[in-house]
């Protein structure tokens, strides 16, 4: 398989750009993601790939829980800063006002969308686990279109 071409098809996948939480004992944590998709209807089950070698990881592994946000489009600089994970300051996760949800996973209060997933199953292949979450709690802020990894400029495969 030529490695050029790989890539290039791979980048021709649609993504969008998710701002993911978790909590567990130790601390709060957030990443940029997106390998997401809804899975089923009823129940209602989304599954994530989450980087294995992350705290968000951690987090979601120790606490069994997490929730997605739909990044806005004008929101560029919310899903940046969660590039490198999250941190917990002054009572924000990277600068950014959240609330704990139902889970005990921040919600973050910026984002047009969100909802929030008991983690039933993973999938444990590559870098990347697959978490299958049951979604349990969700809301909608705003209408705002949500942020693509096109429309942001980058571009995510390999």
């Amino acid at each position: 398989m030529d490695p050029n071409q790989k890539k290039s098809a791979l980048r021709k996948m649609t993504y969008g750009l998710y701002v993911a939480t978790a909590r567990d004992a130790e601390s709060v944590a957030g990443g940029t993601i997106n390998w997401i998709s809804q899975a089923s209807f009823e129940p209602p089950l989304i599954m994530a790939g989450i980087k294995r070698d992350s705290r968000l990881h951690q987090a979601i592994e120790n606490s069994k829980a997490f929730a997605v946000h739909i990044v806005g489009k004008s929101q560029k600089a919310l899903a940046t800063s969660f590039f490198k994970g999250g941190t917990e300051e002054n009572g924000k996760l990277n600068g950014f006002a959240f609330s704990a949800g139902t889970t005990g996973s921040p919600v973050l209060t910026d984002p047009p969308a969100w909802f929030e997933c008991r983690v039933l199953d993973k999938i444990l292949r590559g870098d990347h686990t697959i978490f299958v979450g049951e979604v349990v709690d969700a809301g909608v802020r705003s209408e705002e279109e949500a942020l693509t990894i096109r429309d942001a400029g980058f571009t995510y495969a390999g």
